[in-house]
């Protein structure tokens, strides 16, 4: 059977174990046929990005000790799409009705006794198992008199309120689907129609990913995450971290990595420090924990804008200063970046990144909820991850340091002292640990920061969609927040034209900054959302493949409450 979808649905609708509709019938997804094994990856920071994001059932004994493979270096393989061979698929359940009678047949040709020809339609239910992620066709009864069962639906999508009958002597055998044992031992099967959101849930992860080894390999040279850190501290003034001096941390990683002996390497730092031009002044002192996330993030805004990082300043550089678009970029560019309490916005022309799927999940969509069941390999052996990889364009913005500073103490939260904007970031890196998808809210400066962030770039993301004219379902997110910023990047997914993105920077940058402040920001179903934390669907809320958080740690009122962050400005 032959049937045409495009990459993208087949990326987040076609993945191993899901069930879809083709053909007026019920599927079942193999796997992809020959996908393509792609090399071109950045395997610390996939393998970095999937660990948080499974972490949640990690800590609840819910991932079958799947984080635990991971840090212990188990092969994690990048599968892509062969349009050519596409995805084997097989009929489940394997359960067609007379569409006259409703008899139940074990075979789509099957002569129905009533004398009805045509094609059956087919059996839409199907049991699952959150606790151990197992899916199976119901099994249905038979008269055992007449060998035959004809099933009734009562008009609702209720399993329980389905009766199979005797067609002959009518009979009722069995009314829903009983109470099956699932094979694991943990309890019954849930059965549900196989489209609810509940019998599948993929879960993803985006990375930047460059579209080569030689652009990691130019990061490392470049000093590494060390490096990628300091540059984002000065506040990334260099148009690519290659153009950054190295740092102190920097130099000294690439001399360790020689095996030079401690003391060589600092008499080697100390003369680099009193050359002019010679490294880059201190670097931020952070606990281990923290510096790696903190760097981590750094590669990420790194390697993202190594390539096609386009400044506003770029702009201001390429027009006359009394020309229409000169005065644009220079005044009211300039007056809407203050008025948002923004630092800077960059557009990304080539944004690298990888969309994939390492698992799924059944039942409860919460994070840590339903055992989590990932991708195995060839014969049990390491993980696979379905994936896209694409260069796409993309937003990159970031928050004022001095004012997500001054809106941190006054929100009561102790963080260092500061006298410009690289102080403030440093002061709020060492006071930030940025909580997980899955951690509780906590009156801390990381979840505080964290619920800043994440809710501007929703608003962002919903009012950037609105005013390039497309569906927000076909935007997505990736958070910095320990560098004040996000991406809001054109999705794999949906009906998107490259140069929506552009075209806002480029031309309507200040109306979108005005529409973040000032546009309506109350919600239509308040004061029900503010009560119950400021965040629902029809204000802040996007899709979940749009959001790496799950919509958790989000609150208008962080932006526009009585000491909301655009309220101060």
């Amino acid at each position: 059977m032959k049937e045409y979808r495009s990459a993208s649905q087949i990326l987040f609708g076609f993945l191993p174990e899901q069930t879809v509709d083709l053909r007026g019938g019920v599927w079942k997804v193999k796997d992809w046929r020959n996908p393509k094994v792609r090399s071109e990856i950045d395997s610390a920071s996939l393998r970095r990005a999937i660990i948080r994001q499974a972490t949640p059932w990690s800590i609840t004994g819910m991932d079958a000790g799947f984080v635990a493979h991971l840090h212990s270096g188990a092969r994690i393989s990048v599968l892509t799409l062969d349009e050519n061979n596409g995805v084997e698929v097989a009929p489940f359940p394997k359960s067609w009705i007379c569409k006259t009678c409703k008899r139940v047949h074990e075979e789509p040709e099957a002569t129905c006794p009533c004398g009805a020809k045509g094609q059956k339609g087919q059996l839409f239910f199907v049991g699952y198992h959150d606790k151990c992620g197992t899916i199976r066709a119901p099994w249905i009864p038979k008269c055992s008199e007449h060998k035959q069962v004809r099933i009734v639906f009562p008009g609702t999508s209720s399993a329980t309120e389905i009766r199979f009958e005797c067609p002959v002597c009518d009979r009722e055998l069995r009314r829903g689907f009983g109470h099956v044992p699932c094979d694991c031992g943990q309890g019954n099967l849930t059965f549900q129609p196989h489209r609810a959101s509940s019998v599948y849930t993929a879960r993803n992860v985006v990375i930047v990913n460059p579209p080569s080894r030689e652009r990691i390999r130019l990061i490392a040279e470049a000093g590494g995450p060390p490096r990628a850190l300091s540059w984002v501290l000065e506040g990334m003034k260099s148009k690519t971290v290659e153009e950054m001096p190295t740092s102190r941390e920097a130099l000294r990683r690439q001399l360790e990595v020689q095996g030079l002996p401690p003391e060589i390497i600092d008499k080697m730092l100390d003369v680099a420090g009193t050359a002019p031009g010679g490294i880059q002044g201190e670097d931020v002192v952070l606990p281990v924990g923290q510096r790696e996330d903190a760097e981590a993030q750094a590669v990420t805004i790194a390697l993202a804008t190594l390539e096609s990082r386009v400044r506003v300043e770029d702009l201001v550089a390429a027009t006359e200063p009394s020309s229409e678009l000169g005065i644009l970029y220079r005044v009211k560019y300039a007056h809407a970046l203050r008025t948002a309490g923004l630092y800077a916005v960059d557009l990304i022309e080539r944004f690298p990144v990888l969309t994939g799927h390492f698992g799924y999940t059944r039942g409860d969509h919460d994070p840590g909820k339903g055992r989590l069941v990932p991708y195995k390999g060839r014969h049990g052996q390491g993980y696979n991850v379905y994936a896209d990889i694409a260069e796409t364009e993309a937003l990159f913005v970031r928050l004022d340091p001095l004012r997500v500073a001054e809106w941190l103490t006054n929100e009561g939260h102790g963080i260092p002292a500061w006298h410009d904007e690289r102080t403030a970031r440093a002061a709020i890196l060492e006071a930030v640990q940025i909580p997980s998808s899955m951690d509780e809210d906590a009156d801390s400066v990381g979840e505080a920061l964290l619920k800043l962030i994440h809710s501007y770039a929703h608003r962002f993301l919903r009012i950037s969609a609105v005013h390039a004219g497309i569906d927000s379902n076909a935007l997505s997110e990736l958070l910095v927040p320990m560098h004040l910023g996000f991406f809001i990047y054109a999705a794999a997914r949906g009906d998107f034209v490259l140069g929506g993105l552009q075209a806002v920077f480029e031309t309507d940058l200040h109306r979108l900054l005005d529409a973040i402040v000032y546009d309506e920001h109350r919600c239509a179903l308040d004061p029900g959302c503010s009560d119950a934390g400021g965040a629902c669907m029809a204000c802040l809320h996007v899709g979940e493949p749009s959001c790496r958080y799950f919509n958790r740690h989000l609150s208008r009122l962080t932006v526009f409450g009585c000491n909301g962050y655009l309220r101060k400005i």
